[in-house]
């Protein structure tokens, strides 16, 4: 990949930080302020982030199908989530490192790669152990390309706009969510379960395509670019864990805030993603293509929640936007937990709520963790923070499977709302950022 051009002279018509003429050149650039470089960023981050949802939802959607092939209790099948988020942590930090040192495009190519290459492995796997080590592995593709793209998009995007900018980014979760919901409908309605949760796994060759997309078209921002090439210690883990003092303020308070952050957000969030499909299989009775309908309602409100969110992240302010979300999302969790049986109208009402709310929390997160960190660890710390978050709030949707044959699965969901109230707290900590411009 040939290097990025220098910086150039800001003009009165070019934004900070990318080096390029913002003139409205389409629907991006009037949006989110975006020039032609922030477009194709914006089309690279947008693609990869979905199709790393896609390739995460052909587990849970296939799970039902994977414990009867396998002959595993919930207990094992909730595992497999935990294994993926677990090594996606390790993952998410090495591709953040990468990042800060070899850039953002190379690293997001790399990430993209993983995961597509070991998803599609896993649906050659003979044993439940072989998958449970093929998921694994797919977990650090999966752990780092959405803090690698986010940064991507935040060092193009304006101060102004960034919150709704890296809030479309996250909806990109809900398109590949809806893909991966479209797929397992189509194929398990024509294949017996035996072959069909492997040929799900088998479609997760599509992001093959779009690295060489991004080896092509994608740039890193100059400016950004130029800063962090500069800095000794960029890419050092040293830097995010460094104390404070009277002199120099350090990133170790921060580091330490937002990993219970993100902790409690995913584990709230994944918790949901994982079990919801179980739950309306296994104590709901619905069929193939009633789930695939209940999830249509929860789906679609994951993508508005996502673009809103992004809205009000910017009008709100970092804080207030996760904040609103994390109480509005415990309270939707606990009541879908706990709609009595019988009445699934209920059921299909409730699920539009629960997945803008369990959606619009996440908005904020690319543009508040790029804020928090200087250019050159930003990698590091939001790659260190949100995946290791990930990871420790893995250990919610096991505790749910564990907890599922004397609880039941909707009953072991409340766990949900414990995430969010971590989350809440972890705020206290944490400084507002919004109008931050990044350096």
């Amino acid at each position: 990949m040939s290097s990025p051009p220098p910086p150039q002279a800001l003009s009165a018509g070019a934004r900070s930080g990318t080096g390029e003429d913002t003139a409205d050149d389409g629907p991006l650039d009037r949006l989110y302020g975006l020039g032609p470089h922030g477009r194709r960023a914006f089309a690279g981050a947008f693609g990869g982030y979905a199709l790393d949802s896609y390739d995460y939802f052909t587990l849970p959607l296939s799970m039902v199908a994977l414990a009867a092939y396998f002959g595993l209790d919930s207990g094992q099948t909730g595992l497999f989530t935990t294994v993926t988020l677990v090594v996606s942590a390790i993952g998410g930090a090495a591709a953040g490192v990468l990042a800060d040192r070899v850039g953002r495009v190379r690293a997001l190519m790399i990430t993209v790669s993983t995961f597509a290459v070991f998803t599609v492995a896993c649906g050659f796997a003979p044993t439940y152990e072989t998958l449970l080590v093929f998921r694994a592995l797919q977990g650090l593709g999966f752990g780092g390309e959405w803090a690698v793209g986010a940064i991507l998009v935040a060092e193009y995007a304006s101060a102004k706009h960034r919150g709704r900018t890296l809030g479309a980014i996250q909806s990109s979760w809900a398109v590949g969510w809806a893909l991966a919901a479209i797929v397992y409908t189509l194929v398990f309605s024509f294949l017996g379960d035996d072959l069909a949760w492997r040929v799900m796994f088998w479609t997760g060759a599509l992001p093959a395509l779009l690295v060489v997309w991004l080896r092509r078209r994608v740039q890193d921002a100059p400016k950004a670019t130029a800063i962090r090439e500069r800095s000794p210690r960029r890419g050092s883990f040293t830097a995010i864990f460094r104390p404070g003092a009277a002199s120099a303020p350090g990133l170790l308070r921060t580091t330490l805030f937002a990993g219970l952050l993100s902790t409690g957000v995913q584990g709230g969030y994944y918790t949901l993603a994982t079990w919801v499909p179980t739950c309306l299989k296994t104590d709901r009775g619905l069929s193939v293509v009633g789930t695939g309908g209940y999830l249509t309602f929860l789906i679609s409100g994951a993508f508005l929640g996502y673009l809103t969110g992004g809205h009000l992240t910017d009008r709100l302010g970092r804080r207030r936007n996760i904040w609103l979300f994390a109480l509005l999302s415990a309270l939707c969790g606990l009541a879908y937990a706990n709609i009595p049986s019988g009445a699934d109208g209920l059921l299909l009402v409730l699920g539009f709520p629960l997945g803008f709310c369990m959606s619009a929390i996440f908005s904020g997160f690319g543009s508040y963790l790029s804020e928090l960190y200087p250019t050159a660890v930003r990698g590091t710390g939001q790659g260190f923070t949100y995946n290791t978050g990930r990871a420790v709030g893995a250990v919610f949707p096991t505790l749910v499977g564990f907890l599922a044959g004397s609880w039941g699965v909707g009953g072991a969901l409340v766990f949900g709302a414990i995430g969010y109230g971590m989350a809440a707290l972890a705020l206290l900590g944490l400084p507002e950022t919004r109008g931050k411009e990044l350096a």
